[in-house]
């Protein structure tokens, strides 16, 4: 047995391990730290605000929560509990709730705010200057969102004079993770281990991750959450899978977070006995409403289905000669009565190869526009192609006028460098939110056409493609975690910018030191750009590696044309680019006339979309005088340099940030460097057969062998599909 002398030095030890700054963490807490407060003053006002907190009693529920909330950021800020109740001499601090819970949110100037905030929104404000700070919200849900938002801002260091008053809400009304998890646990395009659902243990077992996985997404107002992948498998359907639904849909409930599930069209022939699937039969359409309710029975609040039909050999309608309105309007029916949604997507291309794979989601959607029941969303990529690692928005934005339109977004980084890159993909989401379509009416933004401001509708979508996984800090890079916090960020309010959300990220995960927040930030606000000049720079895109997408290829043909990376870049000796203008596949004329005029000639085309849109040869003069050939070798060699200055920025920060997430992202940024490296230098070799120049002086010149590269394979490479 330890002797006492012993047992309180190593109880000691303990405790100061957990509060000296520097300490290693491994990341599991996200942004949800609540590390302790240095600062006096700050420290001292947040006791102050937690001296006496009053909320309404409840045992279970959002307020349960809430109340859990607060004590775990007063333990990991000040190392104590909030006073809950009057605090000394009978005042009350910090009160939460609705009008409905608490008598003391009676100031007129609150109230007043909220019949505008809906269901989600929330007030903060102290009317009496020496009075209590008031969180006032039409529901619990909301209440919960606007203690997160307060404790966001005292996590960052923020006075609540500098903030308050505010009221909030969010602008689009669903704001949903799309999981791409199969019931096997593997997760395609998944790079932070296997699923998190357990479907084996589940509904008996409830993994803890879950609870704080919930937890995770509330605290940046994300409101859904889609388990299954959009490759769907009809078991889930079933009433095993329903019920292990279920025990997720309860104990996400009180978070504020629907489940929804993912539907195979041709469930009623797997599941069903029936011989069809034809939206059109009524034995289908009788299926489908008896599925629905079996659903709602079990799950009041299921918020709906997403289908992937008739695309990369998905069941679908066509496949009984009916149309994408006639499958979604199928579904939508089935989950009306209920008040559940239908998110149909777009990303479809038939069998037969187009002419230009850009161009087939417009050309089979547009043409239905109308035709589809009021709950239905069709979900729309960022761009026309496939998550590339820059794309013109997509043109389907602003073209349905009479259908409502859903954005999805990808936080996994599929062409990104998927958990080995640093890259923040605020700066992806915002430069497609803020993207002007022109459509119905300048200055139309992709933003104000999914938030539903440009036509007044009442119901919204954004989801994003979840890179959550089993890896002990959930996203595999642990600058991962920024793109799942700036997702929800932005699907609550898509005017942020990646600027704002940089700051408060960093300062939230990393702690406030003001040199070590400006050199994070800046290394994040370029990071994007970066990874782009390294690997698809001036337009290129769908140069990676065939299948599993790890890497470059652009030497990739053979097999499905639209699915080589030749198909896209087309090089030749005479020059290089899709020709998508008037002489080509003419896929711009789906943009709007003022965003198709600017982008028609070569000359005025931004440079960043020049090999998207135009087909130019090698020697094509560039804005800086340079030709095309020696522009892209040396913003390909710029970015290998910049990740090197990526390197060096963080290695600065040694004794700033804790060891042990110092040490990650410290090997991570070295194989980002050699995976720089070897993009510049196997597609610079590569296109360099067909240009027949040579490099420029002042750049690194390309090392390695091409046909050593093109060599190179990855039959192990985390993310594929499973072909079981």
């Amino acid at each position: 047995m330890m002797k006492p002398n012993l047992c309180r030095m190593a109880l000691l030890i303990v405790l100061l391990s957990i509060s000296l700054p520097g300490v290693a963490e491994d990341g599991y807490q996200l942004w949800l730290r609540y590390a302790r407060v240095g600062n006096p003053d700050q420290a001292n006002r947040i006791e102050n605000l937690l001296e006496g907190v009053i909320l309404p009693e409840a045992q279970a529920g959002s307020y349960a929560i809430l109340r859990e909330e607060l004590s775990r950021a007063s333990r990991g800020m000040l190392g104590r509990e909030p006073v809950f109740g009057p605090g000394a001499n009978g005042v009350a601090t910090l009160v939460i709730g609705t009008p409905a819970d608490l008598d003391l949110l009676d100031k007129e100037s609150v109230r007043s705010a909220l019949p505008g905030l809906g269901n989600e929104g929330y007030v903060l404000e102290r009317p009496d200057p020496n009075g209590p700070l008031l969180i006032v919200a039409n529901t619990p849900i909301g209440a919960l969102y606007g203690t997160f938002h307060l404790l966001r801002n005292l996590q960052a260091g923020l006075n609540p004079a500098d903030f308050l008053p505010l009221s909030e809400s969010p602008r689009i009304t669903r704001r949903i993770l799309n999981h791409w998890d199969n019931l096997d646990r593997t997760v395609e395009r998944g790079y932070a281990g296997f699923s998190i659902w357990d479907w084996h243990r589940l509904p008996g077992y409830l993994d803890t991750r879950y609870a704080d996985y919930a937890r995770a997404n509330a605290s940046v107002g994300i409101n859904g959450t889609v388990l299954t992948n959009v490759n769907a498998n009809a078991l889930v359907l079933t009433p095993p899978y329903i019920e292990k639904a279920k025990a997720l849909a309860d104990l996400f409930r009180p978070y504020g977070i629907r489940v929804y599930l993912t539907a195979r069209f041709n469930a009623p022939m797997e599941l069903g006995d029936l011989e069809t699937a034809d939206p059109l039969d009524e034995r289908v359409r009788t299926w489908w409403k008896n599925k629905a309710d079996e659903i709602y029975e079990a799950i009041p609040d299921f918020g709906g289905f997403l289908v992937k039909a008739n695309s990369e050999g998905q069941p679908g309608p066509q496949n009984f000669g009916r149309t994408h309105a006639d499958g979604a309007n199928l579904l939508a029916d089935a989950v009306a009565p209920h008040g559940g949604i239908v998110m149909w997507r777009a990303f479809v291309y038939s069998a037969d190869v187009p002419v230009d794979r850009a161009k087939q989601a417009y050309d089979e959607f547009v043409p239905l526009d109308g035709s589809f029941r009021d709950n239905v969303f069709i979900q729309v990529k960022n761009g026309p192609i496939d998550f590339q690692p820059r794309e013109p928005f997509h043109p389907l934005f602003g073209a349905m006028e009479k259908t409502p339109l859903a954005l999805e977004v990808q936080i996994t980084q599929e062409y990104l460098g998927q958990a080995t890159n640093l890259v923040s993909l605020a700066s992806l989401f915002e430069d497609c939110l803020d993207a002007p379509t022109h459509r119905p009416f300048p200055p139309s933004t992709v933003a104000s056409v999914i938030d539903g401001s440009d036509y007044g509708r009442g119901e919204s979508v954004m989801a994003g493609v979840s890179n959550v996984g089993t890896d002990r800090n959930w996203t595999g890079h642990p600058f991962g975690q920024l793109n799942w916090f700036a997702f929800g960020r932005l699907a609550w309010d898509p005017h942020r910018t990646s600027g704002e959300i940089h700051d408060e990220w960093t300062r939230l995960t990393f702690g406030t030191d003001a040199g070590m927040v400006a050199a994070i930030t800046e290394l994040l606000a370029g990071s994007w750009e970066t990874a782009i000049r390294y690997s698809t720079p001036l337009g290129l895109h769908h140069l990676m590696g065939r299948s599993h997408h790890y890497g470059p290829g652009p030497w990739v043909e053979g097999g499905r044309p639209d699915w080589t990376a030749v198909y896209y870049h087309r090089a030749d000796t005479a020059g290089i680019g899709f020709d998508r203008t008037r002489t080509g596949s003419r896929a711009l004329d789906q943009y709007a006339p003022e965003v198709a005029e600017a982008w028609s000639d070569p000359r005025s085309c931004p440079e960043r979309y020049l090999l998207w849109f135009h087909r130019v040869e090698w020697t094509h003069p560039m804005g800086s005088g340079r030709t095309l050939w020696d522009e892209l070798c040396l913003t390909y060699d710029r970015g290998v340099k910049e990740v090197g200055d990526m390197r060096r920025t963080w290695a600065g920060l040694e004794g700033r940030i804790d060891p042990e997430r110092f040490g990650q992202v410290s090997q991570l940024l070295a194989i980002q460097e050699k995976e720089a490296q070897w993009w510049k230098n196997s597609c610079l070799l590569y296109f360099q057969t067909f240009s027949r120049m040579d490099f420029p002086p002042d750049m690194v010149r390309p090392e390695g062998d091409l046909e050593e590269y093109k060599s190179l394979q990855f039959p192990y490479a985390p993310g594929i599909q499973p072909s079981w």
